[in-house]
């Protein structure tokens, strides 16, 4: 298994979106066996699911994100816990592989307003 995590100040980031890096951690046989902090390409729609998908990941682990989003992750055979709340990164991967992790398996934001660099989808 391979986990994606965005991240903002060394926290899961509440916007899927507009995270300026990612954690991609490396599961196997239930233990992390690896890690790196990846900046993620520019945000353009599409762009994280296709980019994420050529890294071989497999489940996503975010705050919010959108429909579109969740729909692309989920067609490149990624699954999605969303919803989860801002927390420490290997934190939210120990709930995960423990069963713990609570979180929605679609999106968390019904709109967007991407007008100078906010985010206005109802979560924080």
């Amino acid at each position: 298994m391979k986990i994606a995590i965005p991240i903002e100040n060394g926290m899961l980031c509440q916007h899927f979106g507009h995270a300026p890096k990612f954690a991609i951690v490396d599961v196997e046989g239930n233990k992390v066996s690896g890690s790196q902090l990846m900046e993620p390409p520019p945000h353009e729609p599409g762009s994280l699911p296709k980019w994420l998908k050529e890294l071989g990941v497999t489940q996503v682990i975010c705050g919010g994100i959108g429909a579109r989003a969740v729909q692309l992750l989920q067609e490149a055979g990624i699954e999605v816990t969303a919803g989860v709340p801002v927390m420490d990164p290997a934190k939210a991967v120990e709930d995960l592989l423990a069963g713990r992790l609570t979180g929605a398996k679609g999106p968390t934001c019904s709109g967007h307003g991407h007008g100078e660099g906010q985010h206005h989808c109802g979560h924080h």
